[in-house]
């Protein structure tokens, strides 16, 4: 049993796809960081930080050090491989081999995790507005092959009550797809977002069925009992999201 704050999701992935989040409590870290903080780059202190992932590792029984990197918005997405752990730049990673757990780091943006069909690699983006419109799924996808052998999960992001964007946000969607607009709602001289339609139409139009997409209904930002949020605090800490395999 787990000793690490959080949930193992319930979705359609084979069983020895192990995905686990985490909330902020838990934890060593200080205000703001309070207290299961994740990220090394958000400013908090570093034994604080090496502390939370020491116990993520141990409550999880995890088969290796989490491959950490830095999420910066972009597409990249990158190869977990036993103990290389690394602190370069990355917005999704991938893991093939059960020596190895992939992470992604959020605190508004949206996690989302996918997984083939015969349990063989999975893979978990950073989606964000900008990573969405920029690929960061389709990058992911493509790491682990055809759409139609998916199933995806999403995790805990901002809301669409509380994600409020500005008109360049909705053209960056809606010139990809016209169906995107039902995922935006006039808010005065803004539009509230849905990253939750906007991620489960762009599966779909990659090919994964909507019977294989998980998730979604949470409010980082509306939710600070269990959960850190940019847009609502500015400084303040970053949760994980990890997928990793376990032996067939």
């Amino acid at each position: 049993m787990t000793t690490v704050p959080g949930f193992e999701p319930h979705w359609t992935a084979p069983g020895n796809v192990r995905t686990f989040v985490t909330t902020r409590r838990g934890g060593v870290s200080r205000p703001p960081y309070d207290t299961f903080n994740l990220a090394r780059h958000v400013g908090d202190d570093a034994a604080a930080v090496a502390e939370n992932r020491r116990r993520l590792r141990a409550g999880l029984d995890l088969p290796a050090e989490p491959a950490w990197t830095t999420q910066v918005h972009g597409v990249h997405c990158t190869r977990a491989r036993g103990e290389g752990a690394e602190d370069g730049e990355a917005d999704a990673g991938m893991v093939a081999e059960p020596e190895a757990v992939a992470v992604v780091l959020t605190a508004d943006c949206l996690p989302v995790v996918l997984a083939r069909d015969d349990g063989t690699a999975a893979a978990v983006a950073h989606a964000g507005w900008r990573g969405l419109a920029g690929g960061v799924v389709e990058a992911a996808v493509g790491a682990l092959g055809s759409a139609a052998d998916l199933h995806a999960y999403l995790g805990p992001a901002i809301g669409p009550e509380a994600f409020a964007v500005g008109e360049e946000v909705r053209a960056a969607f809606v010139d990809q797809a016209e169906e995107d607009r039902h995922a935006f709602h006039a808010h005065g001289d803004r539009w509230l977002a849905n990253l939750y339609i906007l991620a489960s139409q762009r599966l779909k139009r990659l090919g994964v069925g909507p019977h294989r997409i998980s998730g979604g209904g949470f409010c980082t930002f509306s939710d600070a009992e269990r959960f850190f949020s940019h847009r609502r605090d500015g400084e303040t800490g970053r949760m994980a999201t990890l997928v990793w395999l376990e032996e067939a």
